[in-house]
Order: C-alpha cells, then sequence, then structure tokens
C-alpha cells in the first residue's frame, strides 16, 4: 500500500510540475496573463508540499528538488498526453486526484495541503455552487469537520462550511482548506507556501505562561480562569472592569459586578479560558452555548482565528490537541500572526508583535455595516439590549417577554442589512415582509417607541460602537425612522405595503421628504388616471402605457429608490423591476395581472421606447 502512495504522490507531483511549466509558458506568451501567479502557486503550495510528503515517506522517493518531467503514459496513474487538455482541465483533473489521494489512510498531511491548493485553483471564486466544487464535497462528504495543526504548517481545514471574516462576512469555502499559519501569506488568511519559505516553527515556547485553572469564589458565582489560554481580546475587562481587573491581584474580583453580567462576559469570552460555577458545580454546557452553535471559523480583523461549534483539533499526527485544565472544546482560538507561546493556541501576541491584516482601500469609502464593527458588532449591542435592558424595564419586558431564543441575532443581521452588510436577514428570514409581520397588530404606542430607541442608543454605548459623530448620526437616524415606521405599522386598521424592498441606510440616506413614501395608515390614492394597454400590434411606449400602469401608490412606496414615473428611472432599473413584477414582489400591495406584465415585457423586448 506504502508503494501504491509513494508512486500514485510521485505521479501526481510530475503532473504538477508539468502543468506549471505550461502555466508559465502561457504567461510568457501573454504579458498581460495573470498565469503567472497560478505557476507560482503550483510551485508553492502544490509541488513543495508534495515533494515533502515523498521525502517523509522513505528512501526511493524524490526529494524536495524538481525532477524534470516524463513523457506522456510515464506516469502513474496519468491517462493519455497531458499537453492536449486545458490549463483549467488540468487543474481540475490534478484537484480531483489530490482528493481522493487525501482520504488514503497513511496519507502524509501535506497532501491535505496540496490538495487545498488545487480545490482552490480549479474551484475558483465565485464557484460556491460549480459542478466541480460539488463534485469535491461528494468526494470528502464523509470526513467529520477538523481543524488539524501540520508541524511548521498551515492549519488543515477540513468541512468546515462557515468561514467569516471580522465583520462577519462569508468568505468562499472549499471542502479541504489550508489557512496560513505563519502569519506571512499573501493571500491571507489562506495559506501560500510562505511558512516553508521563513522555516516557520509550530512549537510551543518553553517560556509561556504556565497552564493552571485558579477559581474565583463569589457571592454568587465563582469564576474559574486559565491564564495560559487567553488571547488578551478584552471582551471581559473592556465590558466589566470592576469584575475583570487589569494589572491587579486577583485578577477576578467576583463579587464586583451583578451575577448576569458576569455570566456574560463569560460566555463571550472567545478563548475558552473563562467558566463558572454555580453551588461549586460548573456550568460548562451554559458556558459552550449549550453545544448548539453552527461549526465557524471567524478570521478576527489583526487577531486570531475565533473558532465555534466544537469543531474537532487535532496535531500533526492526528491526535487530539493537548489542551490547558477547563479549556472549552466548543470554542477556542487559534495563532494567525505565528508568534503565539502557545501554538496552536493564540496566547495575545499579535498585539505586542503589531499583527496588521493588509488595510482596507484608503479610497474606498466603509459602509455603516463595516464602520460599525460589522455583525458581530451588532449581534453584541443587540444582546446588551434584551438581556440586559429589556427584561427589566416595565414598557418593554412584557412586550419581548415571548420572543425566541435567536431573536437578538435576527435584529443584529436585519440591521446589518440595512447598513449595507450581508443579506442575512434576506436569505434567511424573508426580508422585509418577515419584519412587517412582527409589527402588524401589535398596537406599539409612543412610550413604548421611545423607550426602545433610548435602550438601543444605550446598548450601543454598552457594546462599544463607534462614538464619533458620524456614525451615531447616521445610525441614530435609522433607529428614529425605522421605529416610527414600526409605530406606524402597528396600529389597528393599518395597511402598509407588504412587498417593499430591504430599506438600506448609508451615509448619505435620508428618510426624504413627508408623502414620499407610501404610508401604512393613509388610503390609497383614487386619483389615479387609466390604465392604457397596448393593442396587439401597437408599439409599446412609456409615456402612453407603461406609465399609466404605476400607480400614485406604487410610486410613492419606491421614490426613495428611484422614480416609477421618469422615464429614465425605470429604463435603468427595468431588467430588476421586470423580475419583481412577474414574481409578485410588485406592486407592494399585491401582483399585476397578466397582461400588465406581458405589455412591460413588450416594452423591455422592444427597446424601451420613451
Amino acid at each position: 500500500m506504502a508503494n501504491q502512495l509513494t508512486a500514485e504522490l510521485r505521479g501526481l507531483r510530475e503532473r504538477a510540475v508539468e502543468l506549471k511549466s505550461r502555466f508559465e509558458a502561457a504567461a510568457g506568451t501573454n504579458p498581460a496573463s495573470t498565469e503567472e501567479p497560478v505557476s507560482g502557486r503550483l510551485q508553492r503550495s502544490v509541488i513543495r508540499p508534495l515533494s515533502d510528503a515523498l521525502k517523509r515517506l522513505g528512501p526511493g522517493a524524490p526529494g524536495p528538488a524538481l525532477a524534470s518531467a516524463g513523457g506522456p503514459g510515464q506516469t502513474a496513474g496519468r491517462t493519455g498526453d497531458a499537453g492536449s487538455e486545458s490549463p483549467s482541465e488540468g487543474l481540475w483533473q490534478l484537484a480531483e486526484e489530490a482528493t481522493r489521494l487525501r482520504l488514503t489512510s497513511g496519507a502524509p498531511t501535506e497532501v491535505q495541503e496540496a490538495a487545498a491548493a488545487l480545490q482552490a485553483l480549479a474551484a475558483g471564486p465565485g464557484a460556491e455552487d460549480s459542478d466541480r466544487l460539488g463534485r469535491l464535497r461528494q468526494l470528502m462528504a464523509e470526513l467529520p469537520a477538523r481543524i488539524q495543526s501540520q508541524s511548521n504548517g498551515p492549519y488543515l481545514v477540513t468541512n468546515v462550511v462557515r468561514l467569516t471574516n471580522g465583520l462577519g462576512e462569508a468568505l468562499p469555502t472549499r471542502p479541504q482548506m489550508a489557512l496560513c499559519r505563519c502569519g506571512k501569506s499573501s493571500i491571507k488568511p489562506f495559506c501560500d507556501g510562505t511558512h516553508a519559505e521563513i522555516g516557520f516553527s509550530s512549537d510551543k515556547d518553553p517560556n509561556r505562561v504556565p497552564g493552571r485553572r485558579d477559581a474565583y469564589p463569589g457571592q454568587q458565582v465563582t469564576v474559574l480562569d486559565n491564564r495560559a489560554i487567553c488571547q488578551h481580546a478584552g471582551y471581559c475587562s473592556d465590558r466589566l472592569a470592576t469584575v475583570f481587573r487589569v494589572g491587579e491581584d486577583p485578577f477576578v474580583a467576583p463579587s464586583g459586578g451583578r451575577m448576569d453580567e458576569i455570566i456574560r462576559a463569560v460566555r463571550d469570552c472567545p478563548s475558552g479560558a473563562l467558566s463558572y460555577a454555580i453551588d461549586e458545580r460548573e456550568a460548562r454546557d451554559q458556558v459552550d452555548h449549550g453545544m448548539r452553535r453552527e461549526p465557524a471559523v471567524e478570521v478576527t480583523n489583526d487577531g486570531p482565528y475565533r473558532i465555534v461549534g466544537a469543531i474537532a483539533l487535532s496535531d500533526a499526527s492526528g491526535e487530539d490537541e493537548a489542551r490547558e485544565a477547563g479549556a472549552s472544546r466548543e470554542h477556542y482560538a487559534l495563532c494567525r500572526c505565528g508568534r503565539s507561546q502557545n501554538k496552536p493556541f493564540c496566547s495575545g501576541m499579535h498585539w505586542y508583535v503589531e499583527f496588521k491584516d493588509p488595510p482596507p482601500d484608503p479610497d474606498a469609502e466603509p459602509t455603516i455595516f463595516a464602520w460599525a464593527g460589522g455583525l458581530p458588532a451588532l449581534t453584541r449591542m443587540t444582546r446588551v439590549f434584551y438581556e440586559k435592558y429589556v427584561p427589566q424595564d416595565p414598557l418593554l419586558g412584557p412586550l419581548f417577554a415571548n420572543m425566541s431564543p435567536d431573536h437578538p441575532e435576527r435584529v443584529a443581521k436585519w440591521l446589518a442589512e440595512v447598513f449595507c452588510g450581508p443579506k442575512h436577514y434576506s436569505e434567511e428570514y424573508g426580508g422585509y415582509p418577515r419584519m412587517l409581520s412582527q409589527h402588524i397588530g401589535k398596537g406599539l404606542t409612543e412610550d413604548k417607541r421611545a423607550r426602545w430607541v433610548q435602550l438601543i442608543l444605550r446598548s450601543a454605548q454598552d457594546a462599544g460602537l463607534p462614538a464619533d459623530p458620524e456614525f451615531r448620526s447616521a445610525f441614530s437616524s435609522y433607529i428614529e425612522w425605522g421605529s416610527r415606521l414600526a409605530l406606524e405599522n402597528s396600529q389597528p386598521g393599518a395597511k402598509p405595503p407588504e412587498h417593499m424592498p430591504m430599506p438600506h441606510w448609508d451615509w448619505n440616506t435620508a428618510a426624504g421628504p413627508p408623502g414620499s413614501r407610501a404610508a401604512g395608515l393613509q388610503p390609497a390614492s383614487d386619483e389615479d388616471p387609466p390604465i392604457s394597454l397596448p393593442s396587439a400590434d401597437e408599439p409599446v411606449s412609456f409615456e402612453m402605457h407603461i406609465k399609466t400602469m404605476f400607480r400614485h401608490r406604487d410610486r410613492q412606496s419606491m421614490k426613495f429608490v428611484f422614480d416609477l414615473w421618469a422615464y429614465d428611472d425605470v429604463k435603468r432599473n427595468a431588467h430588476a423591476i421586470g423580475e419583481r413584477l412577474a414574481d409578485g414582489s410588485m406592486p407592494c400591495d399585491g401582483a399585476w395581472p397578466e397582461e400588465q406584465v406581458a405589455a412591460f415585457e413588450r416594452w423591455v423586448g422592444s427597446g424601451m421606447r420613451p
């Protein structure tokens, strides 16, 4: 079996060498070609680890130096002439073969590294639903989600489908990934092979903070802490400084805060260093969020990988990674700067070595979502609001007494999408119609609305959202506008438009002048002109036909986006309008008759006459 694996790896490596030469040749004949970076990636992240794998398999296998490519038919497992396939097809065939070899028992971990690079190159960005990616997922479907720390190499991540940046935005995933561990990759968070060039070591520092779990008994709760695991995120000390005291001894004063605040801080600890006990019994399940979180990896900005959802972590030999006493297996933080004293776990060294991700484009204006700190910051705010302020408030407490456990997360996703972030709310819950349904018939009062605004703004302060005037102005203006809209829509007899698009709030957004939207308590206008439908052989024009089909109410409901009575606006957005008319999500109070939809489609198809 070992001889067969060696032969197959040698064949895979030689085919990668051939393909690298073809990409280099393509780049040479076309100076504007992007092929050279592919050839470099093949060398650093495919050929080099395969050479290392062969060297580890024993005598007779080639070392790291490149072997000359053999002729057609001379490579084990190869069929046909490699030169007859396109470079793209060659990458795909290598990715499939490397993935199959990655499944072979006894294959060195370097095979996973090579498979990760080939999967990324073959599937490419934006190919999340491609047939190729589906085939790769099918090949690896039986493997559990896992992270393996390669010796002196990257994190080998298997079947983790949720990978996000520090704002909560999704990053592309493949069934096999290699995440940078040395901190020097040019394509962070993914590995580009730099660790091999700089001599990265995955060894722990013998002078690291010793592992010791301390218990701090208080009046209501005992806090448990192991400093050796701490990543110094500051979630405890920044938010509850009377309990978690930087620079003081003891570090934890468990009677310095309310029990609910202490538990919230412990549960928010991303490294798993903190836990708590009540009546001398550790609440491990509660600290680990009931083990109900979806497996996910967050690539924090300028910091570690934060892992949640109990993703198994193994060492280079495939054994369970040794952990300090009391460490959580549901959530933990892995070093990303390459300098941790407690590898693979983060020890906070990224702060001291000033590890930085590539800065954002200085000419690109950040969204309100990004400036706020993304989905993690908005979720932190909504949790403070619903966990700290709502339960004790006589006006809001009864209103939210029966809310679902994920309500704070849902509200955070709504705000994220409103502020031009990911469309999680629309994709997971149904967008504006779902939010509208939460207010219809509730009969909210101005007192409740005002208290909601007051406490959500206070929660933003508590959660550490930016305090600059520009952000607070934009943030509070939406909170006022949205809450007043919810108040209006909740009144008895209100008939708000049901199929409005999600509101989007940017730095220049204003609610518009009075009368610029279709109000829930405003009756539909009966002053609309009669609809003029074109005859079967009559040319369709905007002024004579299309404009007459949009009522005053339709115009008002969309005026914050564009004017349905303005030819240029409708022409510019014709395809999007047509899609919504066809699927019945426009107009806002019901679908058009078939003959009107057909007339609009005729107008678009015939050149959109004025």
